[in-house]
């Protein structure tokens, strides 16, 4: 079986979900090197994509971690519509969810904003550039987002010149 957040990602893909992965893990993928607990998505946040995201993550008990009680992720239709973002804790590692970025916007702002990259086995997922990560990452204006900034920086410095030769 693959590591926790691999495995969730292809679950994910698998399941039909639509989603953009976003935050520390998008910057690992594009060749940041720290470290991070969860990974981070930004969802179409319908009723269907809810209850698909739901519907994959069932086997795995997530639950809401912002909670104090850890409720069980138990979506309706109706449930759907009072949601901005899903903080979850599964078997197998944490989830965030976001309907949007700051400084990028909403799902279809972010989908526009994102490439499909290969994370290796022909696991094909849309991942956040390194330029909208960038602005995403400065948008937050929080302390530990300075890391990756110039880390994210030195790497579009890189691919720039690797496109130059």
């Amino acid at each position: 079986m693959k590591g926790g957040f691999l495995n969730l990602i292809e679950r994910l893909k698998k399941g039909g979900v639509k989603f953009v992965l976003v935050g520390g893990f998008a910057g690992v993928v594009h060749g940041c090197t720290y470290v991070t607990q969860d990974i981070d998505i930004c969802c179409d946040f319908s009723a269907d994509n809810l209850l698909a995201l739901q519907k994959v993550l069932k086997e795995l008990h997530p639950v809401h971690r912002m909670t104090p009680q850890r409720l069980k992720l138990k979506l309706t239709v109706e449930s759907c519509t009072r949601f901005k973002n899903l903080y979850l804790d599964t078997d197998i590692g944490q989830v965030d969810c976001l309907a949007s970025i700051d400084g990028l916007g909403d799902y279809k702002d972010v989908e526009k904003l994102s490439e499909i990259t290969d994370l290796g086995g022909g696991l094909r997922i849309r991942v956040l550039t390194v330029d909208s990560l960038i602005k995403a990452r400065k948008a937050m204006k929080r302390p530990r987002d300075r890391e990756a900034v110039l880390q994210l920086e030195a790497i579009k410095k890189m691919q720039k010149k690797n496109r130059e030769i």
